[in-house]
Order: structure tokens, then sequence, then C-alpha cells
């Protein structure tokens, strides 16, 4: 099925200490996000950008959307190839380089899937399923930079 889909949320600043953006460092990076019916998600700037490192910021939850995506895209082909995955972790890692004019952008993207399955007669096929994945995950599909695989398969 062919579709479109819309997605919404709203992001409140909620770092003013009193004196607004006066200076860089007279403001908090905190942000609210929203989504109806979901519970408020906290998050911040990186550390490095004078955020609070306890608090998601907007790099780690790239390179978590990238790695949820991939994840959920392969067990979709796991079932379509009837292989049965029993566990799955990812060790994801990504590359920033900033620009040195305040910018800078994600350069690669490494995912470290371990995963195992059932039998050792899927393991071919759970091994393939990770091309797969690759093609179906929307995310992937919408960033330029790449997105590299390195799985791991083993079986139960």
């Amino acid at each position: 099925m062919i579709g479109q889909h819309q997605y919404r949320l709203q992001a409140t600043w909620t770092g003013d200490r009193g004196t607004g953006t006066s200076g860089y460092r007279d403001y908090d990076r905190s942000v609210s996000l929203v989504v109806d019916g979901k519970p408020l998600f906290e998050a911040s700037a990186d550390t490095p950008f004078r955020g609070d490192p306890a608090k998601w910021n907007p790099e780690e939850l790239l390179l978590a959307a990238l790695s949820e995506c991939h994840l959920l895209s392969y067990l979709y082909a796991c079932v379509k190839t009837d292989v049965v995955v029993v566990s799955y972790r990812d060790e994801a890692s990504g590359t920033l380089v900033e620009d040195g004019k305040g910018g800078g952008a994600f350069t690669d993207v490494l995912l470290r899937p371990r995963v195992v399955v059932a039998d050792p007669a899927m393991v071919e096929a759970a091994i393939a399923a990770h091309r797969q994945a690759r093609e179906w995950c929307f995310i992937a599909n919408s960033v330029n930079f790449p997105v590299r695989h390195e799985p791991v398969v083993t079986a139960a």
C-alpha cells in the first residue's frame, strides 16, 4: 500500500534563565518535546554545545531513529522470510563533523546489530534480511550520508 503519512510534535524551548538569549552562556538548551498522547520528552543540546548531558540531544535522537528503523524493518524482513529472531541488540555509532562556521553534518553512521536466530539453518537468510531492511528503512532512505551495517548473526 502506498501512502503519505504526516507526523507532528511540539518542541518548546524551556531554557530561559530570565534574560532570554542575551548571550551565548546566558540560556539553557533545554527543550520539551510533546506528541499528543505520549509522555513529555526532555531534550537538550549535546554537551559540547552547552547542553545537559542527562538529556537526549538531536544527534543521539537521529542515531536512535536510524537504529530503531533498521531494527523494525529487519524484524519485518525476517518474518517475511520465516526467520525467527530471538534476540537483537545494536551497537550504533555516528560521526558528526563541524564545518568551522557554526554548522556541520553527519558524515557516517555504523549500525552493528547482533542477532540471534532460533535455528542455524536461518543464519544465511537472517544476514540477507539486513540488506532488505536497509532498502525498507524510511529514516535511512531520508538521510544524505552513508548508513553502514556490520551485522553478526548467530543461532541460539
